[in-house]
């Protein structure tokens, strides 16, 4: 006999299911195997694990105490530094006045270290001239030799006053000579808090190319926002700004100044912590704000220098104050005590599945399995791909869902067995309760997430591991209903058990009530004694106490002219 449609259908899902699982599986064991940066436990948040602790003390360039907003504002950047998604569990807190807290789950590497100590305030400046880093000459005896400390008689004010930026008549004499004897790789020379208003000597981050650069033209506060990608006529990856308002209109008259200039004049530098991110050429007068900086750009290099121009715009520098690590605040007990309400709560769930439902409950308890498994391997593969610690609020978050789930077998089941009250095969009410529980179910789910989005979005760092948790598990939720709980009730649906409404299946039609063969038509049970006597009363009783209103008023219409003199009760259909 040829296989149903349904059947079909149902096999095709729990493939697919079969094949997400493998798929997840494989992406997470190509992390722990091959690229050695993921595992087969979920990482845990600061709250759980502890973590690093470094203390930045804020200076301002005028040595006065830094005001409440330009220390929230550094939070706000340093923050997003360290955890741009915001699911990372990392916490940014002041104290003292002008101290920033900055507490990291685990061990900060030295990528991380140095995003959060290079602070200093992004500057903008035109370069004057760029040369190798070299501060040695060869002298008369053919021996390298260093450049001699500038002599404090060089003349150092400009002889006639610059007009711009980019004038080279900031290049003195005594400057001349600082940079001849400049050494890149010296830990001494600390370009950091040079004066804005005056030329800079440093160079780029590398040590391969030492500058000369104008004074700070513009600063990171004017720098809206910048990102990366590939661009599309020449493939090459790019990273774009976009400035506000008072830097379109400076950058536009940068651009102006910039452009066809010879180089190194037509080049204007990126400057982070005192060293040059990048020194573009300036390709064409722009107005609109939103240039482009194109090189020999990776994908990640393209990335790295994007994030450094979107989150350098701090309003103070920073010293590192300490740096040590830090135990957990709620440890490995308050893990174990969540761990235990999520089981109890899925215990609950099971023994009343299987009291009200019966057999039908087992169908639950699998689905909750199943969800399980793609959670857990989810949120390994998001720690290792996007930082993700699973603190307590996002265990909160994962018990939360379970109450969610079973609200959705819920509707599931009962519009099932509303649909066998209406005397529906089996097989029929399955297909009928689906299509019209899913419309429930979608509701109610796209109502949860938007919930986490808005929570996410809005709330405090502290609750947006509960939201994350909250909405991934909500739209897994809804996966595992497509992909396993309705094929699986298909095809059980089938065998001889679930088919043929056995009392112990949870689908008897019988103890359900379905006894009556139409709307406010109801037939009086086949009287019989015993057992047997007992369940057609418990039936009777049962669709009585499911009628509607509609469906109760009819029935005393019927019943009131039943009871006329001269009228004979209608006899119902076998």
């Amino acid at each position: 006999m040829a296989t149903s449609t349904p059947v079909r259908h149902a096999w095709r899902a729990l493939t697919g299911l079969l094949a997400i699982t493998a798929i997840l599986f494989g992406i997470n064991a190509l992390g722990v195997y091959v690229f050695g940066q993921s595992s087969w436990t979920p990482a845990l948040a600061l709250d759980l694990q502890g973590g690093t602790q470094i203390v930045l003390e804020a200076q301002t360039e005028d040595g006065a105490d830094p005001t409440p907003e330009q220390m929230q504002q550094a939070v706000t950047i340093i923050r997003q530094r360290v955890d741009a998604s915001g699911v990372g569990e990392a916490e940014v807190t002041t104290q003292s006045g002008n101290q920033i807290v900055v507490q990291i789950p685990g061990q900060a590497d030295e990528e991380t270290r140095n995003r959060i100590e290079a602070s200093a305030q992004l500057q903008l400046r035109a370069v004057l001239y760029a040369g190798e880093p070299a501060n040695t000459f060869v002298g008369d005896d053919g021996n390298a030799t260093p450049y001699p400390t500038p002599d404090p008689s060089l003349q150092a004010t400009p002889t006639t006053s610059p007009t711009n930026g980019s004038d080279t008549a900031w290049i003195t004499p005594a400057l001349q000579a600082q940079f001849a004897a400049y050494d890149c790789a010296d830990p001494a020379n600390d370009p950091a808090n040079a004066p804005a208003d005056q030329p800079l000597i440093t160079c780029d981050a590398d040590g391969t190319v030492k500058y000369i650069l104008g004074p700070v033209e513009l600063d990171g506060s004017s720098i809206d926002d910048a990102t990366f990608g590939l661009q599309q006529n020449n493939n090459q990856w790019a990273v774009n700004l976009s400035f506000d308002a008072d830097g379109t209109k400076t950058f536009g008259e940068i651009s102006q100044r910039l452009y066809g200039a010879q180089a190194p004049l037509n080049q204007f530098a990126f400057v982070l912590d005192g060293y040059v991110l990048s020194a573009p050429s300036m390709n064409g007068v722009i107005l609109d704000g939103k240039p482009s900086i194109t090189g020999s750009f990776t994908q990640e290099s393209a990335k790295v220098l994007a994030d450094q121009l979107k989150y350098g715009a701090l309003p103070l520098s920073f010293t590192v104050e300490s740096s040590n690590s830090i135990s957990a605040t709620l440890g490995s007990q308050q893990l174990q005590i969540g761990l235990i309400a999520g089981l109890i709560g899925l215990l609950l769930v099971a023994i009343y599945s299987l009291i009200v439902y019966r057999a039908l409950g087992f169908i639950i308890i699998a689905s909750l399995a199943v969800m399980a498994v793609l959670t857990y391997v989810t949120l390994c593969i998001l720690a290792w791909r996007m930082g993700f610690r699973l603190s307590l609020a996002g265990v909160a978050g994962l018990i939360v869902t379970i109450g969610f789930t079973a609200d959705s077998f819920i509707v599931y089941f009962e519009r099932i067995r509303d649909e066998l009250r209406d005397g529906k095969s089996i097989t029929a009410a399955v297909e009928d309760g689906w299509g019209r529980a899913k419309r429930t179910i979608y509701i109610s789910k796209s109502i949860n997430i938007l919930a986490a989005v808005v929570l996410y979005i809005l709330a405090d760092s502290t609750v947006k591991g509960f939201a994350f948790t909250l909405g991934l598990t909500t739209a897994i939720d809804v996966l595992i209903f497509i992909l396993f709980t309705h094929p699986v009730l298909q095809l059980l649906a089938r065998t001889r058990f679930f088919g043929s409404g056995h009392p112990l299946s949870g689908l008897d039609p019988t103890a359900l009530g379905a006894v009556y063969r139409g709307r406010a038509q109801f037939r009086e049970p086949v009287l019989a004694t015993g057992a047997a006597g007992r369940r057609n009363t418990k039936s009777r009783a049962e669709a009585v106490r499911r009628q509607t209103i509609a469906e109760r008023k009819q029935a005393e219409l019927a019943a009131a002219d039943n009871a006329k003199p001269g009228t004979t009760a209608k006899e119902g259909d076998d």
